[in-house]
């Protein structure tokens, strides 16, 4: 968990002139409502929106544990009443629309994303992605409120160049594999695969975002995320969630590395990503709250497409890595195959590769990544292993006879 001092916090920013936007208009103080504020990237988003601006956030979530150390009511903090958490399930209660009401920016970030659940939990997937979904944008719409609704990079599907021979030419043009907002086809595998229910959901909802910023005049950004990560990205199976869990690549890795277990390659590891920093994709987000006019109406890819490796190679990196914060010695046999049906189950299915144009963000908010994988890795695996190597040696340590 993050302490209070983990948190980048500037008392002179916050004294110093107004803040003004990319084109030099002060920026007036607003209420966000952020639904999903207690998870990975709305835990990193608080921190962003409280230490350097004046906007208040009304956090909404079921749990606060990422948050935590926003919420002490005793912090010397330069945000005392400007964050509020409201423990709401969406699916089910009444009080949402009130603080859609009261915000001047509403913030979806909910979303069931961890692959391990899309075969497992197709219907609670699909209902968590779409249905739930659904009152935030029709009170968003009705009340004449603004939406940044976080979607993922997984609407894309597979590549049109996973379709192509192995020996063909295309192979090597980049138009056939590079994903663009606005002109790139959404390819998914078989309804027998469900491990596509996720990508149709979020795709889903997208359209209808669209529909009613076409329709009713919705102000919408649409947020398509490349694999963030960074620290308090899911859990550690067993120390901070249930032993059971299968959690994303990221902290799945660090969980065998933590436990000095091999990693877990499915099918070989051979799918292609891209990763960006969690602070460098928070800085891409602040630029659209607080830039309306050039972010309403557009979907954005948000990742680094600099930082792209195998799941192989990332499990490669990640073992020097973390051998080189631990100071422990890597594993003689780092990594193990398995079949994507023993990992994951019946019905899953993959992408071949990820790489997000990023044409319209820059030419739109001026953004762009700067962090490296390897300084990405070293700082999120520097976290983990501070935070959870001491707690996973006492789960795994056993009891010496006498």
């Amino acid at each position: 968990m993050a302490t209070f001092s983990e948190v980048s916090i500037s008392d002179k920013q916050m004294a110093t002139a107004p803040r003004v936007d990319l084109d030099g208009n002060t920026i007036r103080p607003m209420t966000i409502c952020m639904i999903g504020a207690g998870g990975f990237i709305g835990s990193h988003l608080c921190e962003k929106v409280l230490a350097e601006t004046s906007h208040t956030v009304l956090a909404v979530d079921v749990y606060n544990d990422k948050i935590k150390h926003l919420l002490e009511p005793a912090a010397p903090a330069p945000w005392a009443g400007r964050i509020q958490f409201h423990r709401i399930n969406i699916k089910n209660d009444s009080r949402l629309e009130g603080l859609i009401k009261m915000a001047d920016l509403t913030i979806n970030l909910a979303a069931i994303c961890t692959p391990a659940d899309y075969n497992t939990r197709p219907l609670d997937t699909i209902y968590s992605n779409f249905i739930d979904a659904l009152p935030v944008v029709k009170y968003c719409s009705e009340n004449s409120k603004r939406l940044i609704h976080f979607s993922t990079c997984e609407v894309y599907g597979k590549t049109i160049g996973s379709f192509l021979p192995k020996d063909s030419p295309l192979l090597k043009d980049p138009a056939y594999f590079l994903l663009t907002e606005d002109a790139s086809p959404c390819i998914f595998g078989p309804i027998e695969k469900q491990r596509w229910s996720y990508a149709c959901a979020k795709q889903l909802i997208e359209r209808l975002i669209y529909a009613e910023g076409a329709e009713n005049g919705l102000e919408f950004t649409i947020v398509r995320p490349f694999n963030w990560i960074g620290p308090r990205m899911d859990f550690i199976p067993g120390i901070d969630g249930p032993s059971e869990g299968v959690p994303r690549v990221l902290a799945c890795f660090s969980n065998n590395l933590l436990r000095g277990d091999p990693l877990k390659l499915v099918d070989g590891g051979h799918s292609q990503r891209t990763f960006v920093y969690i602070k460098d994709a928070i800085e891409a987000v602040m630029l659209m709250i607080e830039n309306p006019a050039r972010a309403n109406g557009h979907i954005f890819n948000v990742g680094n497409p600099h930082n792209e490796v195998t799941v192989r190679q990332l499990a490669e990196m990640m073992t020097q890595v973390y051998s080189k914060v631990s100071g422990e010695a890597s594993l003689e046999v780092p990594t193990i195959d398995v079949s994507s049906k023993e990992f994951y189950g019946e019905g899953y299915d993959d992408s071949d590769k990820r790489i997000p144009d990023m044409t319209i963000i820059n030419k739109q908010l001026g953004w762009n990544p700067k962090t490296s994988l390897w300084d990405l890795l070293e700082s999120t695996l520097t976290y983990q292993h501070r935070t959870y190597a001491q707690a996973v040696k006492q789960a795994t340590s056993k009891p010496v006879a006498s």
